[in-house]
Protein backbone atom coordinates (compact mmCIF):
# COMPACT_ATOMS: atom_id res chain seq x y z
CA UNK A 1 0.00 0.00 0.00
CA UNK A 2 1.09 3.38 -0.65
CA UNK A 3 0.45 6.30 1.75
CA UNK A 4 0.91 9.88 0.27
CA UNK A 5 1.60 13.02 2.45
CA UNK A 6 0.52 16.32 1.09
CA UNK A 7 1.39 19.55 2.72
CA UNK A 8 1.55 23.23 1.99
CA UNK A 9 3.54 25.61 4.44
CA UNK A 10 3.93 29.15 5.16
CA UNK A 11 1.04 30.67 2.62
CA UNK A 12 0.99 33.64 4.69
CA UNK A 13 -2.72 34.40 3.67
CA UNK A 14 -2.02 34.43 0.25
CA UNK A 15 -5.11 32.87 -0.77
CA UNK A 16 -5.16 34.45 -4.19
CA UNK A 17 -2.46 34.84 -6.97
CA UNK A 18 -1.51 38.00 -6.32
CA UNK A 19 1.10 40.08 -4.63
CA UNK A 20 -1.79 42.81 -3.79
CA UNK A 21 0.76 45.29 -6.15
CA UNK A 22 -1.93 46.01 -8.54
CA UNK A 23 -5.57 44.53 -9.45
CA UNK A 24 -5.64 41.64 -11.15
CA UNK A 25 -2.69 39.37 -10.95
CA UNK A 26 -2.16 35.98 -11.71
CA UNK A 27 0.76 35.39 -9.92
CA UNK A 28 2.85 31.37 -9.89
CA UNK A 29 1.93 30.74 -6.15
CA UNK A 30 -1.82 30.74 -4.10
CA UNK A 31 -3.38 28.37 -1.33
CA UNK A 32 -6.38 28.46 -4.41
CA UNK A 33 -3.60 26.75 -7.23
CA UNK A 34 -2.25 24.64 -4.01
CA UNK A 35 -5.74 23.27 -3.38
CA UNK A 36 -5.99 22.57 -7.47
CA UNK A 37 -2.74 20.76 -7.12
CA UNK A 38 -3.81 18.77 -3.83
CA UNK A 39 -7.30 17.83 -5.30
CA UNK A 40 -5.39 16.21 -8.30
CA UNK A 41 -2.96 14.22 -6.18
CA UNK A 42 -5.32 12.61 -3.91
CA UNK A 43 -7.56 11.72 -7.17
CA UNK A 44 -5.00 10.14 -8.52
CA UNK A 45 -2.89 8.68 -5.49
CA UNK A 46 -2.23 5.03 -5.62
CA UNK A 47 -3.54 4.41 -1.92
CA UNK A 48 -4.83 6.57 0.90
CA UNK A 49 -3.77 10.39 1.64
CA UNK A 50 -2.94 12.73 4.20
CA UNK A 51 -3.01 16.54 3.90
CA UNK A 52 -1.35 18.79 6.35
CA UNK A 53 -1.37 22.88 6.95
CA UNK A 54 2.18 23.37 7.91
CA UNK A 55 1.69 26.94 9.47
CA UNK A 56 2.40 30.39 8.68
CA UNK A 57 -1.25 30.96 7.15
CA UNK A 58 -2.65 33.78 9.82
CA UNK A 59 -0.71 36.73 8.73
CA UNK A 60 1.69 37.91 5.53
CA UNK A 61 -1.23 39.41 2.96
CA UNK A 62 -3.17 42.01 3.05
CA UNK A 63 -6.32 39.83 3.10
CA UNK A 64 -4.67 38.37 6.38
CA UNK A 65 -4.23 41.92 7.45
CA UNK A 66 -8.12 43.23 6.65
CA UNK A 67 -9.47 39.92 8.47
CA UNK A 68 -7.22 40.65 11.42
CA UNK A 69 -7.15 44.42 11.86
CA UNK A 70 -9.80 46.52 8.88
CA UNK A 71 -12.62 43.88 9.76
CA UNK A 72 -11.63 41.51 12.41
CA UNK A 73 -13.68 38.48 11.78
CA UNK A 74 -11.07 35.42 11.27
CA UNK A 75 -13.70 33.87 9.07
CA UNK A 76 -12.82 36.49 6.11
CA UNK A 77 -9.38 34.66 6.01
CA UNK A 78 -10.37 31.04 7.60
CA UNK A 79 -12.74 30.08 5.32
CA UNK A 80 -10.19 29.69 2.65
CA UNK A 81 -8.90 27.03 4.57
CA UNK A 82 -11.72 25.48 5.45
CA UNK A 83 -11.95 24.99 1.16
CA UNK A 84 -8.99 23.49 0.94
CA UNK A 85 -9.70 20.01 2.96
CA UNK A 86 -6.52 19.65 5.43
CA UNK A 87 -6.64 16.77 7.68
CA UNK A 88 -4.75 18.49 10.50
CA UNK A 89 -3.02 21.62 10.59
CA UNK A 90 0.05 23.30 12.93
CA UNK A 91 1.29 26.66 14.29
CA UNK A 92 3.44 28.75 12.54
CA UNK A 93 5.43 31.46 14.20
CA UNK A 94 3.88 34.39 12.65
CA UNK A 95 0.51 33.43 13.63
CA UNK A 96 1.03 35.35 17.42
CA UNK A 97 1.80 38.68 15.56
CA UNK A 98 -2.03 39.49 16.02
CA UNK A 99 -2.09 38.19 19.62
CA UNK A 100 -3.10 34.76 21.54
CA UNK A 101 -6.11 35.51 21.44
CA UNK A 102 -6.87 36.54 17.58
CA UNK A 103 -5.00 33.05 17.09
CA UNK A 104 -7.37 30.87 19.16
CA UNK A 105 -10.60 32.73 17.97
CA UNK A 106 -8.98 31.78 13.91
CA UNK A 107 -8.54 28.01 15.10
CA UNK A 108 -12.18 28.16 16.81
CA UNK A 109 -13.57 28.81 12.57
CA UNK A 110 -11.49 26.17 11.24
CA UNK A 111 -12.77 22.85 10.15
CA UNK A 112 -9.67 20.64 10.56
CA UNK A 113 -7.40 20.23 14.21
CA UNK A 114 -4.56 22.32 15.28
CA UNK A 115 -1.49 19.73 16.64
CA UNK A 116 0.95 21.48 18.80
CA UNK A 117 2.83 19.47 21.57
CA UNK A 118 5.53 21.94 22.48
CA UNK A 119 3.28 25.22 23.13
CA UNK A 120 1.88 25.17 26.34
CA UNK A 121 -0.40 27.32 29.16
CA UNK A 122 0.26 25.61 32.21
CA UNK A 123 1.34 22.14 31.74
CA UNK A 124 -1.43 21.22 28.79
CA UNK A 125 -0.97 22.33 25.35
CA UNK A 126 -2.70 25.70 24.85
CA UNK A 127 -3.70 25.13 21.27
CA UNK A 128 -5.52 22.18 19.99
CA UNK A 129 -3.79 18.63 20.91
CA UNK A 130 0.00 16.98 20.53
CA UNK A 131 -0.91 14.82 18.15
CA UNK A 132 -3.41 12.78 16.22
CA UNK A 133 -3.85 9.38 15.07
CA UNK A 134 -5.15 9.14 11.87
CA UNK A 135 -6.31 5.40 10.31
CA UNK A 136 -5.66 4.97 6.41
CA UNK A 137 -6.41 2.06 4.70
CA UNK A 138 -6.47 -0.10 8.19
CA UNK A 139 -2.84 1.38 8.78
CA UNK A 140 -2.56 4.14 12.03
CA UNK A 141 -0.51 7.08 11.07
CA UNK A 142 0.56 9.39 13.77
CA UNK A 143 1.04 13.34 13.08
CA UNK A 144 3.17 15.39 15.85
CA UNK A 145 2.50 18.66 15.62
CA UNK A 146 5.65 21.24 16.47
CA UNK A 147 6.65 24.76 16.38
CA UNK A 148 9.92 26.74 16.72
CA UNK A 149 10.59 27.39 20.38
CA UNK A 150 12.19 30.38 19.15
CA UNK A 151 9.46 32.74 19.21
CA UNK A 152 9.77 34.49 22.79
CA UNK A 153 12.56 35.90 20.89
CA UNK A 154 10.67 37.44 18.12
CA UNK A 155 7.16 38.67 19.53
CA UNK A 156 6.38 40.97 22.47
CA UNK A 157 5.19 39.80 25.51
CA UNK A 158 2.03 40.88 25.12
CA UNK A 159 1.16 38.23 22.07
CA UNK A 160 2.39 35.37 24.13
CA UNK A 161 1.39 36.09 27.68
CA UNK A 162 1.43 33.10 29.99
CA UNK A 163 2.45 30.30 27.00
CA UNK A 164 5.58 28.22 27.66
CA UNK A 165 7.72 27.21 24.21
CA UNK A 166 9.49 24.10 25.08
CA UNK A 167 12.03 23.22 22.87
CA UNK A 168 10.92 21.04 20.20
CA UNK A 169 13.36 18.52 19.77
CA UNK A 170 13.04 17.46 23.54
CA UNK A 171 9.65 17.54 22.74
CA UNK A 172 9.75 15.10 20.00
CA UNK A 173 11.92 12.68 22.11
CA UNK A 174 9.68 12.38 24.81
CA UNK A 175 6.32 11.88 22.59
CA UNK A 176 8.33 9.25 19.30
CA UNK A 177 8.36 6.30 21.93
CA UNK A 178 4.87 6.70 22.67
CA UNK A 179 3.60 7.36 19.01
CA UNK A 180 5.39 4.23 17.89
CA UNK A 181 3.62 1.97 20.36
CA UNK A 182 0.65 3.35 19.00
CA UNK A 183 0.85 3.67 15.52
CA UNK A 184 2.40 2.10 12.87
CA UNK A 185 4.02 5.16 10.93
CA UNK A 186 4.97 8.60 12.64
CA UNK A 187 5.08 11.69 10.98
CA UNK A 188 6.37 14.83 12.29
CA UNK A 189 5.08 18.01 11.19
CA UNK A 190 7.49 20.64 12.42
CA UNK A 191 6.40 24.69 11.15
CA UNK A 192 10.70 25.19 11.32
CA UNK A 193 13.51 24.32 8.99
CA UNK A 194 17.46 23.03 8.84
CA UNK A 195 20.14 24.59 10.67
CA UNK A 196 22.31 21.98 8.78
CA UNK A 197 23.52 21.22 5.61
CA UNK A 198 21.40 18.14 4.39
CA UNK A 199 24.34 15.84 3.04
CA UNK A 200 27.60 16.35 5.34
CA UNK A 201 25.46 17.79 8.19
CA UNK A 202 27.80 20.91 8.80
CA UNK A 203 25.98 23.76 10.53
CA UNK A 204 24.73 26.65 8.05
CA UNK A 205 23.77 28.93 10.74
CA UNK A 206 23.71 30.10 14.25
CA UNK A 207 22.77 26.63 16.36
CA UNK A 208 20.46 28.91 18.24
CA UNK A 209 17.43 26.53 18.55
CA UNK A 210 15.36 28.62 15.82
CA UNK A 211 15.56 25.50 13.37
CA UNK A 212 16.16 22.27 14.84
CA UNK A 213 14.89 19.70 11.50
CA UNK A 214 18.34 18.15 10.94
CA UNK A 215 18.61 17.20 14.44
CA UNK A 216 14.81 15.82 14.48
CA UNK A 217 15.72 13.90 11.31
CA UNK A 218 18.17 11.84 13.47
CA UNK A 219 15.11 10.48 15.97
CA UNK A 220 14.95 6.92 15.95
CA UNK A 221 11.35 6.36 14.63
CA UNK A 222 10.40 9.05 12.14
CA UNK A 223 8.88 8.21 8.64
CA UNK A 224 8.30 11.29 7.30
CA UNK A 225 9.40 15.03 7.95
CA UNK A 226 6.99 18.01 6.98
CA UNK A 227 8.71 21.05 7.23
CA UNK A 228 8.50 24.96 6.73
CA UNK A 229 9.32 28.32 8.36
CA UNK A 230 12.32 29.07 5.59
CA UNK A 231 10.43 29.14 2.93
CA UNK A 232 13.02 26.92 0.95
CA UNK A 233 12.23 24.40 -1.55
CA UNK A 234 13.49 20.96 -0.66
CA UNK A 235 12.43 17.50 -0.88
CA UNK A 236 14.50 14.62 -0.34
CA UNK A 237 15.50 11.82 2.48
CA UNK A 238 17.51 13.64 5.37
CA UNK A 239 18.99 10.67 7.16
CA UNK A 240 17.06 8.37 5.93
CA UNK A 241 13.73 10.75 6.83
CA UNK A 242 11.32 11.35 3.58
CA UNK A 243 11.22 14.98 4.02
CA UNK A 244 9.62 17.91 2.30
CA UNK A 245 9.57 21.99 2.72
CA UNK A 246 7.09 23.38 0.08
CA UNK A 247 8.40 26.85 -0.09
CA UNK A 248 6.58 30.53 0.24
CA UNK A 249 2.82 31.46 -0.40
CA UNK A 250 1.61 27.82 -1.88
CA UNK A 251 4.39 27.87 -4.75
CA UNK A 252 4.93 24.32 -4.54
CA UNK A 253 2.67 21.47 -2.55
CA UNK A 254 4.68 18.79 -0.91
CA UNK A 255 4.49 15.23 -1.53
CA UNK A 256 6.08 12.37 0.81
CA UNK A 257 4.98 8.51 -0.76
CA UNK A 258 5.51 6.01 1.67
CA UNK A 259 5.14 2.47 0.57
CA UNK A 260 3.70 0.02 3.16
CA UNK A 261 4.02 -3.33 3.98
CA UNK A 262 1.52 -5.53 6.19
CA UNK A 263 2.70 -7.81 8.67
CA UNK A 264 -0.35 -9.06 10.76
CA UNK A 265 -1.97 -6.89 12.29
CA UNK A 266 0.45 -3.98 11.57
CA UNK A 267 2.12 -2.07 8.81
CA UNK A 268 6.03 -1.23 8.26
CA UNK A 269 7.78 1.17 5.67
CA UNK A 270 9.65 -0.80 3.21
CA UNK A 271 10.40 2.44 0.72
CA UNK A 272 10.22 6.18 0.83
CA UNK A 273 9.90 9.34 -1.76
CA UNK A 274 9.58 13.11 -1.70
CA UNK A 275 9.19 15.97 -4.30
CA UNK A 276 7.69 18.98 -4.94
CA UNK A 277 5.05 20.01 -6.96
CA UNK A 278 4.76 23.27 -8.47
CA UNK A 279 1.48 24.97 -8.86
CA UNK A 280 1.95 27.97 -10.17
CA UNK A 281 0.95 26.72 -14.42
CA UNK A 282 -2.67 25.91 -12.51
CA UNK A 283 -6.14 27.33 -12.38
CA UNK A 284 -7.51 28.56 -8.73
CA UNK A 285 -9.71 26.30 -7.51
CA UNK A 286 -13.41 27.75 -7.71
CA UNK A 287 -14.16 26.44 -3.94
CA UNK A 288 -11.41 28.77 -2.74
CA UNK A 289 -12.27 31.40 -4.75
CA UNK A 290 -15.75 31.18 -3.79
CA UNK A 291 -14.78 31.33 0.14
CA UNK A 292 -13.49 34.71 -0.41
CA UNK A 293 -15.43 35.88 -3.15
CA UNK A 294 -17.25 38.48 -1.13
CA UNK A 295 -14.05 40.01 0.56
CA UNK A 296 -11.46 39.76 -2.19
CA UNK A 297 -13.29 43.21 -3.55
CA UNK A 298 -13.18 44.87 -0.36
CA UNK A 299 -9.86 44.26 -0.13
CA UNK A 300 -8.63 45.75 -3.21
CA UNK A 301 -10.72 48.86 -2.40
CA UNK A 302 -9.27 49.29 0.42
CA UNK A 303 -6.25 48.98 -0.96
CA UNK A 304 -6.99 51.99 -3.65
CA UNK A 305 -7.90 54.50 -0.81
CA UNK A 306 -5.41 57.70 -1.55
CA UNK A 307 -3.43 58.46 1.38
CA UNK A 308 -0.92 61.12 -0.11
CA UNK A 309 1.43 61.78 -2.72
CA UNK A 310 4.89 63.02 -3.34
CA UNK A 311 4.83 66.57 -4.31
CA UNK A 312 8.90 67.18 -4.68
CA UNK A 313 11.46 64.19 -5.55
CA UNK A 314 11.40 60.81 -6.08
CA UNK A 315 10.55 57.64 -3.16
CA UNK A 316 10.30 55.23 -5.73
CA UNK A 317 12.73 51.78 -5.50
CA UNK A 318 14.49 50.92 -8.47
CA UNK A 319 17.24 49.03 -7.23
CA UNK A 320 16.60 47.09 -4.47
CA UNK A 321 20.70 46.76 -3.24
CA UNK A 322 21.58 50.32 -4.03
CA UNK A 323 18.71 51.86 -1.83
CA UNK A 324 20.93 49.83 0.78
CA UNK A 325 24.54 51.11 -0.08
CA UNK A 326 23.15 54.77 -0.15
CA UNK A 327 20.21 56.38 1.73
CA UNK A 328 16.98 56.27 -0.08
CA UNK A 329 14.19 58.54 0.34
CA UNK A 330 11.51 55.97 1.30
CA UNK A 331 14.17 54.73 3.89
CA UNK A 332 14.12 57.77 5.44
CA UNK A 333 10.78 58.57 5.57
CA UNK A 334 9.32 55.62 7.55
CA UNK A 335 12.60 56.18 9.98
CA UNK A 336 10.86 59.79 10.54
CA UNK A 337 7.68 58.15 10.42
CA UNK A 338 9.02 55.75 13.58
CA UNK A 339 10.49 59.04 15.37
CA UNK A 340 7.25 61.12 15.36
CA UNK A 341 5.52 57.69 16.58
CA UNK A 342 7.64 57.31 19.71
CA UNK A 343 9.03 60.61 20.13
CA UNK A 344 12.86 59.91 19.39
CA UNK A 345 15.57 61.08 16.79
CA UNK A 346 17.16 58.04 16.24
CA UNK A 347 15.35 55.23 14.42
CA UNK A 348 16.41 52.30 12.01
CA UNK A 349 14.24 49.96 9.80
CA UNK A 350 14.98 47.69 6.86
CA UNK A 351 14.07 46.80 3.05
CA UNK A 352 12.54 44.07 4.26
CA UNK A 353 12.77 42.33 0.70
CA UNK A 354 13.77 42.97 -2.56
CA UNK A 355 9.55 43.20 -3.69
CA UNK A 356 9.17 46.52 -2.51
CA UNK A 357 8.96 49.59 -4.90
CA UNK A 358 8.89 52.52 -2.27
CA UNK A 359 6.45 55.22 -3.20
CA UNK A 360 5.05 56.75 -6.53
CA UNK A 361 3.76 60.74 -7.20
CA UNK A 362 0.27 59.38 -5.33
CA UNK A 363 0.50 56.96 -2.46
CA UNK A 364 -2.36 54.64 -1.62
CA UNK A 365 -3.06 52.05 1.16
CA UNK A 366 -1.72 49.31 -1.08
CA UNK A 367 1.71 50.91 -1.36
CA UNK A 368 1.64 51.40 2.05
CA UNK A 369 1.28 47.22 2.77
CA UNK A 370 2.83 46.18 -0.19
CA UNK A 371 6.50 47.92 0.87
CA UNK A 372 6.04 47.51 5.06
CA UNK A 373 4.40 43.86 4.90
CA UNK A 374 5.28 43.24 8.45
CA UNK A 375 3.01 43.65 11.33
CA UNK A 376 5.25 45.33 13.72
CA UNK A 377 5.19 47.04 16.52
CA UNK A 378 7.78 50.11 17.88
CA UNK A 379 9.77 50.22 20.91
CA UNK A 380 12.26 52.36 22.21
CA UNK A 381 15.29 51.25 23.69
CA UNK A 382 17.64 52.64 25.79
CA UNK A 383 21.30 51.96 24.78
CA UNK A 384 24.67 52.49 25.30
CA UNK A 385 26.77 53.85 22.21
CA UNK A 386 28.39 50.49 22.69
CA UNK A 387 25.11 48.75 22.33
CA UNK A 388 24.71 51.11 19.20
CA UNK A 389 27.99 50.71 17.64
CA UNK A 390 27.96 46.36 18.38
CA UNK A 391 24.22 46.56 16.27
CA UNK A 392 25.93 48.77 13.09
CA UNK A 393 28.43 46.16 13.00
CA UNK A 394 25.92 43.39 12.95
CA UNK A 395 24.45 45.45 9.95
CA UNK A 396 27.61 45.91 8.16
CA UNK A 397 28.67 41.88 8.28
CA UNK A 398 25.34 41.84 5.31
CA UNK A 399 28.00 43.43 3.22
CA UNK A 400 31.21 41.75 1.71
CA UNK A 401 33.71 42.25 -1.38
CA UNK A 402 33.93 40.24 -4.36
CA UNK A 403 36.76 38.81 -6.10
CA UNK A 404 36.90 42.38 -8.08
CA UNK A 405 36.52 44.62 -4.67
CA UNK A 406 33.00 45.41 -5.38
CA UNK A 407 30.07 45.31 -2.68
CA UNK A 408 28.04 42.50 -2.88
CA UNK A 409 25.80 40.79 -0.33
CA UNK A 410 27.26 38.35 1.99
CA UNK A 411 25.63 34.80 0.43
CA UNK A 412 24.65 34.21 4.45
CA UNK A 413 22.45 36.63 3.97
CA UNK A 414 21.02 35.20 0.49
CA UNK A 415 20.76 31.74 1.37
CA UNK A 416 19.35 29.47 2.74
CA UNK A 417 16.94 32.09 3.06
CA UNK A 418 17.11 35.91 2.31
CA UNK A 419 17.62 37.77 5.36
CA UNK A 420 17.18 41.49 3.75
CA UNK A 421 15.07 42.14 7.21
CA UNK A 422 18.35 41.92 8.88
CA UNK A 423 20.04 44.74 7.65
CA UNK A 424 19.36 48.02 9.34
CA UNK A 425 19.61 51.50 8.17
CA UNK A 426 19.34 54.31 11.27
CA UNK A 427 18.19 58.00 11.08
CA UNK A 428 19.34 60.60 13.28
CA UNK A 429 22.71 59.42 13.90
CA UNK A 430 25.89 59.72 10.99
CA UNK A 431 27.85 57.03 10.31
CA UNK A 432 30.06 54.90 7.83
CA UNK A 433 30.25 51.14 7.04
CA UNK A 434 33.34 50.26 5.77
CA UNK A 435 33.46 47.08 4.11
CA UNK A 436 37.30 47.03 3.12
CA UNK A 437 37.61 46.36 7.19
CA UNK A 438 37.63 43.16 9.31
CA UNK A 439 33.97 42.33 10.45
CA UNK A 440 33.68 43.94 13.49
CA UNK A 441 35.61 46.74 12.96
CA UNK A 442 33.63 48.39 9.82
CA UNK A 443 31.83 51.18 11.59
CA UNK A 444 33.51 54.58 10.98
CA UNK A 445 32.91 58.00 12.02
CA UNK A 446 29.86 57.21 14.13
CA UNK A 447 28.56 60.51 15.39
CA UNK A 448 25.09 61.90 16.98
CA UNK A 449 24.21 65.89 16.77
CA UNK A 450 27.88 66.22 15.06
CA UNK A 451 29.77 64.53 18.48
CA UNK A 452 30.98 61.07 18.51
CA UNK A 453 29.09 58.56 19.99
CA UNK A 454 30.60 57.95 23.43
CA UNK A 455 30.61 54.15 24.20
CA UNK A 456 29.22 54.64 27.89
CA UNK A 457 26.63 57.37 26.96
CA UNK A 458 22.67 56.52 26.50
CA UNK A 459 20.88 57.01 23.68
CA UNK A 460 16.86 56.82 23.02
CA UNK A 461 16.93 54.42 19.59
CA UNK A 462 13.13 53.43 18.03
CA UNK A 463 13.31 50.04 15.69
CA UNK A 464 10.77 47.43 15.43
CA UNK A 465 9.19 44.96 18.27
CA UNK A 466 11.31 42.28 16.32
CA UNK A 467 14.67 43.71 16.68
CA UNK A 468 14.15 45.05 20.14
CA UNK A 469 13.82 41.58 21.23
CA UNK A 470 16.83 40.75 19.89
CA UNK A 471 14.75 38.96 16.34
CA UNK A 472 17.98 38.37 13.87
CA UNK A 473 20.21 37.36 16.46
CA UNK A 474 20.79 40.69 17.59
CA UNK A 475 22.51 40.32 20.98
CA UNK A 476 22.74 43.43 21.96
CA UNK A 477 19.03 44.24 22.14
CA UNK A 478 16.77 42.41 24.36
CA UNK A 479 13.06 43.38 26.37
CA UNK A 480 14.90 44.46 29.14
CA UNK A 481 15.91 47.71 27.23
CA UNK A 482 12.76 48.93 26.10
CA UNK A 483 11.83 52.25 28.00
CA UNK A 484 8.42 52.31 26.41
CA UNK A 485 6.27 51.23 23.80
CA UNK A 486 3.93 52.73 20.81
CA UNK A 487 1.50 49.05 20.58
CA UNK A 488 -0.16 50.63 16.85
CA UNK A 489 0.91 48.42 13.66
CA UNK A 490 3.39 50.15 11.81
CA UNK A 491 1.20 49.92 9.18
CA UNK A 492 -1.79 52.16 10.70
CA UNK A 493 0.95 54.80 12.16
CA UNK A 494 2.26 55.20 8.39
CA UNK A 495 -1.40 55.63 7.33
CA UNK A 496 -1.76 57.95 10.16
CA UNK A 497 1.22 59.65 8.85
CA UNK A 498 -0.13 60.24 5.48
CA UNK A 499 -2.83 61.53 6.42
CA UNK A 500 -1.76 63.89 9.03
CA UNK A 501 1.01 65.07 6.22
CA UNK A 502 -0.55 63.84 2.64
CA UNK A 503 2.42 65.78 0.69
CA UNK A 504 5.65 64.91 0.68
CA UNK A 505 8.95 65.99 -0.55
CA UNK A 506 11.54 62.55 -1.21
CA UNK A 507 14.69 63.61 0.74
CA UNK A 508 17.75 62.34 2.13
CA UNK A 509 20.25 64.07 4.27
CA UNK A 510 22.91 61.12 3.21
CA UNK A 511 23.46 60.57 7.42
CA UNK A 512 25.17 56.93 6.44
CA UNK A 513 27.00 55.35 3.69
CA UNK A 514 28.27 52.28 2.69
CA UNK A 515 32.18 51.97 1.45
CA UNK A 516 33.68 49.19 -0.74
CA UNK A 517 37.53 48.66 -1.79
CA UNK A 518 36.38 50.39 -4.98
CA UNK A 519 34.26 53.15 -4.24
CA UNK A 520 33.31 55.34 -1.99
CA UNK A 521 29.71 54.16 -2.22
Amino acid sequence: MQLTILSTSDTHGFVLPTTYSKRGEDQPFSLAKAKTVLDDLRRHADGPTLTIENGDWLQGSPLAYFAAKVHPDPRLLTAAYDAVGYDAGIIGNHEFNYGAANLQDAIATLNYPILCANILRGKKPAFGKPYQIFERGGAKVAVLGLTTSYIPHWEGPANIEGLTFVDALQTAKKWLPRLRKLADVVVIAYHGGFERDLETGEPTEALTGENIGYELSQLPGVDALVTGHQHRELAGLVNGVATTQPGYRGEDVGKITLTLAQEGLHWRVTDKHAELVKTGHQVPAPQVLAAVATVAPQVEDWLDAPLGQVIKGDMTITDSFQARVAEHPYIEFINRVEMAATGTDIAGTALFNDDGRGFGQQISMRDVVTNYIYPNTLAVMRLSGADLKAALEQCAEYFSLDDHGELAVTQRFLLPKPQQYNYDMYQGIDYTLDIRQPVGRRVVGLRYHGAPVAPTAFYEVTVNQYRAGGGGNFAMFDQSKIVRENQKDMTELIADYLRANPKLEATVDHNFKVQGAQCGA
